[in-house]
């Protein structure tokens, strides 16, 4: 029996989609030191030829870059994702991406596969306009389910549905990590992960009002703060968000509400302690593939509009607290707890014959999670090396109860389509699942810097993850625990304080769900990912202009992937090998004009597939090549009018095969954004942003004889007042 329309489960491993800056002004700082010397060593001379002349004092100020932003322009050059401290992105021994909250809010982002697009090395919206969670590939490898993390700490997919979804508006960075993370960050693949990074507290006082507005789309949101009083001691931060809008396609919604408050305390200098809260209820609809080969309508929907929702709602209370000891010893403790509740409920499927039975599919699910990384840094200096020490024990608690039901609903007429209401449909138990895991590290790393030039960074981590999955309806129970060590090597050589090269060795430990008790593994438990990579690159930071470039060349190797044979079955092929070049430029050229470009290749291939011979193939999903350019230039204002910036991105993504066997090639596709900005006063302004300019109709993938088209054209207007 073929379907139109077939909507896979979404799971960890088991089911078929998987949810799954030192200173900122440190160069320009050299620069002016050198010219202070300069004016120094003639002021010196001037002084002995006229001693009666008096010198006015000089002073030389700079403002530090923090590595977590906010930033003033596209370009960051401080990171703490790849190292876990305080570390110039040029510095660090792998390939680092930020994506600045400046470049978020020109290109008008609303999700985090769209902050991530146009960043080399990351290809999103697998699964075209379903957003119900971020899809992500770095590096040729799925990081849906474990490559999410917020402030450093995981916000992973730890059984089959229940996700965190997070807001753009209530983040102030995006950095991506490329390459094994697991000396670091513990259960990961080997792609990568993407490290959200929430609003907090400023120093300074600031505040902005805003509405958006469009096609079935209105939003307002504010975001203020600064310091409590005189004393710097006490800082706030609200940010909030409401919005009433729908997706580009029929029946379909986009709300959401977003409250997300904030505290700093700090009571001494090198002491810090920053709450963060928030609260986001979103309900939204889901998006459905089309049948291969049948010529539709995008807008054809054949679900049952009264049964059609996935909505979360999620409550987070999270902690950021750091205490600098006088004898170079620093402590971090970083803590979040957090609370989603899901309701899902869908129709899908749907044949050219009118009597065949659709599929009816409901979650109601429930989970917590908590989670807190400890770490002691010590630093040290000695003659002609520099040590930077760091030490670390991470927990993470996840317990999720997922209830789902399957059923069927009356067939449809997929040209004309009538639809039968919530009445019709009828469900029987399928599930009720409580996944329980508990994942301890204990994990070590060395940054030794040698006469200001090598940087040799070693590092290693011990994992323990135990996973509990108890069937509640059969009494059965699964319960697996996966230990592994993994190590990372790297090495930075400074060629001179603009131009560095590296190389590192990083591993990666990825344990899956035990999924025999209900028939998803056919081969049984599945065993625990395993994966390598060696990375080369070159960085550059400009002295002369605002700017970072990358160029990264890797070889990626994990085992024991798991692959679906079927929408709901799924064994585990032998290893999968991608090997690539990176490169990426972000420039802020000047105050008018800011450029980034991208470009991926990625050549992967199945290097093991057990018996169905696949070996030698592509992987599926995994495109050659992925390029993208963003521009945007300010003309500024004359007295009459204001500053008006114009701004364009170009994203391409080449052909995909949407099978392991290679037999279902899917297009390659380019998608064009703009984006106008006029500023109407010193306090007002105007935006203007479309994504899929041009309304281009194409697939992203086809999956089982199911192909996913991209997000329609969507064209929105923002109305902003800051003071």
């Amino acid at each position: 029996m073929k379907r139109l329309n077939d909507q896979p489960a979404v799971g960890t491993g088991l089911t078929g989609k998987v949810p799954g800056a030192r200173r900122k002004a440190i160069l320009a700082g050299a620069a002016t030191l050198s010219l202070f010397a300069a004016a120094v060593g003639t002021v010196a001379q001037d002084a002995a030829q006229e001693a009666s002349t008096e010198l006015k004092p000089i002073v030389v100020t700079g403002k530090q870059e923090r590595p977590i932003g906010p930033d003033a322009t596209v370009v960051a050059s401080e990171s703490a994702t790849g190292t876990k401290t305080d570390t110039p992105i040029l510095d660090t021994p792998a390939s680092v991406s930020v994506v600045t909250q400046k470049e978020m809010e020109t290109r008008g982002v609303e999700n985090i596969q769209q902050a991530v697009s146009y960043t080399a090395g990351v290809l999103v919206d697998e699964f075209g306009s379903d957003d119900r969670y971020d899809y992500l590939r770095i590096r040729g490898f799925d990081q849906t389910a474990l490559g999410s993390y917020r402030d450093g700490l995981p916000a992973r997919i730890p059984a089959w549905f229940t996700a965190s979804r997070l807001e753009p508006y209530g983040l102030q960075r995006v950095e991506v990590l490329k390459g094994s993370t697991s000396t670091l960050f513990g259960l990961n693949g080997p792609g990568g992960l993407v490290n959200a990074i929430t609003k907090r507290p400023q120093d300074e006082f600031h505040a902005e009002v805003y509405t958006t507005f469009g096609d079935e789309h209105i939003e307002t949101g504010t975001d203020f703060g600064g310091p409590i009083g005189d004393s710097n001691v006490w800082s706030y931060r609200f940010t909030g968000k409401w919005q009433d809008a729908a997706n580009s396609y029929d029946y379909s919604n986009d709300d959401r509400l977003y409250i997300a408050p904030a505290l700093t305390i700090k009571p001494e200098e090198g002491t810090s302690l920053t709450i963060l809260t928030d609260y986001s209820k979103r309900d939204s609809s889901l998006s459905y593939g089309f049948f291969e080969g049948v010529e539709m309508d995008l807008d054809t929907f054949l679900g049952e509009p009264e049964y059609n929702k996935f909505n979360t709602t999620q409550t987070d209370l999270g902690y950021q607290f750091e205490h600098e000891f006088d004898n170079g010893l620093t402590f971090r403790q970083n803590a979040r707890y957090s609370h989603i509740d899901l309701d899902y409920e869908q129709v899908y499927g749907g044949t050219t014959d009118p009597a065949d039975d659709r599929t009816a599919f409901q979650v109601y699910s429930s989970g917590y999670r908590f989670t807190i990384d400890n770490q002691l840094q010590y630093d040290a200096s000695w003659q002609a090396f520099d040590s930077k020490t760091l030490v670390g024990l991470d927990y993470t608690y996840d317990n999720t109860r997922e209830d789902i039901d399957i059923g069927t609903a009356p067939g449809i007429d997929i040209y004309d389509p009538v639809y039968c209401g919530r009445s019709c449909i009828t469900l029987g138990p399928y599930v009720d699942w409580r996944v329980k895991q508990k994942a301890l590290g204990i994990y070590a790393q060395e940054q030794l810097t040698f006469d200001d030039r090598w940087i040799l960074t070693l590092g290693g981590r011990y994992d323990y993850v135990n996973t509990v999955a108890d069937y509640l309806d059969t009494g059965l129970q699964d319960d697996d625990t996966a230990k592994a060590f993994t190590s990372r090597v790297g090495l930075t050589y400074k060629i001179n304080p603009e131009l560095a090269v590296y190389a590192n060795y990083s591993e990666s430990f990825q344990p899956l769900v035990a999924a025999n008790a209900n028939g998803y593994a056919v081969d049984g438990s599945l065993k625990a990912q395993e994966g390598t990579q060696y990375e080369v690159g070159v960085k550059y930071r400009p002295e002369s202009f605002d700017a970072l470039f990358t160029l990264a060349f890797f070889d990626l190797t994990q085992s024991n992937v798991p692959t679906y044979i079927s929408p709901v079955e799924q064994r585990q092929i032998g290893e999968v090998r991608v090997r690539g070049i990176e490169l990426e430029g972000k420039m802020a050229l000047n105050d008018r004009l800011n450029l980034t470009l991208a470009y991926s290749y990625w050549d992967g291939e199945i290097m093991e597939d057990g018996i169905s011979g696949n070996a030698g193939n592509r992987p599926d999903r995994v495109p050659e090549h992925i390029a993208s350019a963003c521009l945007d230039y300010t003309i500024p204002g004359d007295g009459i009018r204001g500053d008006l910036t114009l701004g364009g991105g170009v994203r391409y993504v080449g052909q995909t095969f949407g099978d392991a066997e290679n037999t279902v090639s899917v297009d390659a596709y380019t998608v064009v954004d703009a984006s106008v900005k006029y500023k109407v006063t010193d306090n007002l302004s105007l935006a203007v942003n479309a994504t899929n300019l041009f309304d281009r109709e194409y697939q992203t993938t086809c999956y089982y004889g199911t192909c996913y088209y991209g997000d329609r054209r969507k064209v929105v207007g923002t109305l902003k007042y800051t003071w």
